[in-house]
């Protein structure tokens, strides 16, 4: 997530460069934050998830709370050419995190701004900006509650998603995490602390959410939870027909009103060969039930489909009254019959389960490579051209990594197409 007053292209050095710096650091110093600011060796500021860009800002502020950042951002509004940045856990991709020769304002260590208070009634939370999700879990779950839209990784910054939009697999029956909150504390351009919601200061709470941060920094959020599932049956089932996979996933994002659906719908590209990374071993849940290529259908193209399905349920629950929904679930579905996976996990190990594959990545030191990344919104009409001359001809070979696709509806989307 990124703050920016005046973005603009800040000079080359010249002579007078130091005494520009100098007369920086004076001017952070009169303002006697109750946080603190690092001039030296900027470490992890210098550079994000995406590992593409490498850039040295001018001072890394460390915020005691908003107050520290209101004052920062009046300074910079009057300074010309000066560019900030706010820092969650770093993990943009092409350098939003960063301020070359600007101010990075790290929202993590604001420690106990960022703690995070549970209520019961109304199920919420409010929660500092600069908090992670993976925090906003433990601290619900003990009280029976959880937020209602995640990201498939939670290590990121409650303020880092709501300046995004924060997507995920239930995301076509809650919307985005931008959906998903009620009230924002914000410090604005102007270095004001404004609280907004969509009733009061409405103009700024939906600029803010999915705003990248060009209207403000988020820096607290009460966040919407309800009753925590205690259990999920996690399947996985797979596609050779695009066509197939689409109408699937559609009929399943829509059949909300029934009653009885899924509660998590994703879904992902992969490579039809034995490739380790990009093909039928990124499929498989358990290793004790391998992809066996016998049931991919030899009409099959370079790439195959794969819809990702979570149902919830309580942990006394019969497996035979889960296995009954499953089953009924599954049999509306065109997926390859002899290719479906699926386990049952307690609900926090299933929304930890990218965590696990950061670990193992960093293991095997893949994780500090660069990470390019691109989201796209594809609207219905076109999806089918989009997989014809990109999936199976552009990234027909993979990418070395996950090829995701969210089935979504527009119609919860609403604050996020307002933003736009």
């Amino acid at each position: 997530m990124i703050a920016y007053l005046e973005r603009v292209s800040i000079p080359e050095p010249n002579n007078n460069e130091d005494d520009n710096v100098s007369l920086l650091r004076n001017s952070l110093e009169d303002l006697q934050l109750q946080g603190s600011i690092d001039y030296g060796p900027t470490g992890s500021a210098s550079k994000d998830f995406g590992g593409m860009q490498i850039t040295k800002p001018l001072a890394v502020i460390r915020p005691a709370g908003a107050e520290d950042i209101a004052k920062v951002i009046k300074l910079a509004s009057r300074l010309p050419n000066l560019t900030v940045a706010a820092r969650g856990n770093g993990h943009s991709i092409n350098g939003q995190a960063m301020a070359d020769r600007g101010l990075v304002i790290d929202m993590k260590s604001m420690e106990s701004y960022n703690k995070i208070e549970v209520r019961r009634h109304p199920p919420c939370a409010d929660v500092g900006g600069g908090a992670l999700w993976a925090d906003v879990l433990k601290r619900s779950v003990p009280f029976g509650l959880a937020p209602r839209s995640w990201t498939d990784y939670l290590d990121l910054t409650v303020g880092g998603t709501l300046s995004n939009a924060g997507v995920s697999g239930q995301a076509f029956r809650y919307g985005p995490q931008t959906e998903n909150v009620t009230e924002l504390e914000v410090v604005t351009g102007k270095g004001e602390i404004v609280t907004c919601t969509r009733n009061e200061n409405s103009q700024l709470f939906f600029s803010v959410l999915g705003g990248l941060g060009q209207f403000g920094i988020i820096t607290r959020a009460r966040v919407l939870l309800q009753p925590s599932p205690q259990m999920v049956r996690w399947i996985r089932v797979v596609y050779s027909e695009f066509s197939e996979f689409t109408r699937d996933a559609e009929l399943l994002v829509s059949q909300e009103e029934s009653g009885e659906s899924f509660d998590y719908v994703e879904g992902f590209v992969f490579v039809n060969s034995d490739d380790p990374v990009n093909g039928w071993a990124s499929v498989p849940l358990d290793p004790n039930h391998p992809f066996d290529p016998a049931g991919i259908p030899t009409s099959a193209g370079p790439v195959l489909y794969c819809l990702e399905l979570v149902l919830h349920h309580r942990e006394n629950d019969r497996p035979s009254s889960v296995n009954l929904v499953v089953d009924r679930l599954l049999g509306q579905l065109r997926f390859c019959k002899k290719l479906r996976f699926e386990v049952d996990l307690k609900y926090v190990e299933f929304l930890s389960r990218v965590k696990v594959a950061e670990q193992q990545a960093k293991a095997n030191g893949i994780w500090d490579a660069p990470h390019p990344w691109l989201n796209l919104f594809v609207s219905k009409r076109d999806i089918a051209d989009f997989d014809r001359l990109v999936f199976n001809t552009i990234l027909q070979h993979g990418i070395g990594g996950p090829i995701l696709v969210y089935p979504l509806l527009r119609s919860n989307f609403l604050g996020a197409f307002i933003t736009c």
